[in-house]
């Protein structure tokens, strides 16, 4: 990596209690930011979100969640983030949030902010709720699942997750959206939160430019972090290892999911029915 470009890989041994993993004000991002919250049994963290909506999404374990005058009894209870889909709350401008580890066991909580004005009651989005699908063909095969997309009533935040079989990849072919040029692409910056199974594998990620003003590659692990905040970001999985991202992004002007596919890879998506055509 040129020593004058922004490193956006971010590894945290994470602690007890809340973990700023993308502090506010990110000289990278506009409008989002993003903490993991980490509790025992019995144990609770309080905060507020002004100037912001967020989706509490529970990666593993159970929780009781309350939001304003609205409360969330005992919901999640997925062993890891490979076991199911997730249960989410979504917190909008202006609220007060008390989280509570309901156990057995712990309770592992990823918070995902972004910039909003909006004012509306609070929601649950249960695992059922959760659409799923699963895209790519061969060894770009993904299973992906929508939490928060844009029939959801938000101010600007999306969220999902991705799961890479071992092997596989993902953004694929690598899109970008970083420029508001409908209706060809839409900008979104995003953030990327990494595990795998078993713990100790690893993926890669590249984040390059057109212009190749932009072009790294990291070795994703464990509880990586990584922040998108323009050009494409293709994934892969190593041979072994599922590989499981959460992702949200979020957009100045629209929640419109418009991405541009790297002209010198689209032909990936053409070569889609042809594989088909051949099972």
């Amino acid at each position: 990596m040129s020593k004058t470009q922004t490193d956006f890989h971010i590894r945290k041994t994470l602690r007890h209690g809340e973990n700023v993993i993308v502090p506010p004000n990110h000289p990278s991002l506009e409008l989002l930011r993003f903490s993991l919250v980490c509790l025992d049994e019995k144990e609770s963290h309080s905060f507020c979100v002004d100037g912001e909506e967020a989706a509490l999404v529970i990666l593993s374990g159970t929780a009781s969640i309350k939001i304003n005058d609205s409360t969330f009894e005992r919901i999640g209870g997925r062993r890891d983030v490979f076991s199911g889909n997730a249960a989410t709350v979504y917190a909008p401008c202006h609220s007060e949030i008390v989280v509570n580890c309901a156990g057995p066991g712990p309770l592992s909580l990823a918070v995902c902010f972004s910039r909003s004005t909006l004012q509306r009651e609070p929601a649950l989005i249960a695992p059922q709720e959760v659409k799923t699908k699963t895209v790519g063909r061969a060894n770009w095969t993904r299973h992906v699942r929508d939490i928060i997309d844009g029939s959801f009533n938000a101010g600007h935040i999306v969220v999902g997750e991705t799961i890479n079989p071992p092997g596989n990849w993902s953004s694929s072919p690598p899109h970008r959206h970083e420029v508001d040029n409908p209706p060809d692409e839409v900008k979104m910056e995003e953030i990327y939160f990494y595990q795998l199974k078993p713990q100790q594998g690893f993926g890669f990620q590249r984040i390059y430019t057109d212009d190749r003003s932009l072009d790294v590659s990291y070795a994703v692990e464990h509880n990586s972090t990584v922040i998108l905040p323009r050009g494409y970001h293709p994934v892969a999985a190593a041979p072994g290892y599922q590989l499981y991202y959460l992702w949200f992004m979020a957009g100045p002007t629209s929640r419109t999911l418009c991405p541009k596919d790297d002209p010198a890879h689209s032909w990936l998506k053409a070569a889609e029915p042809i594989i088909d055509g051949l099972k």
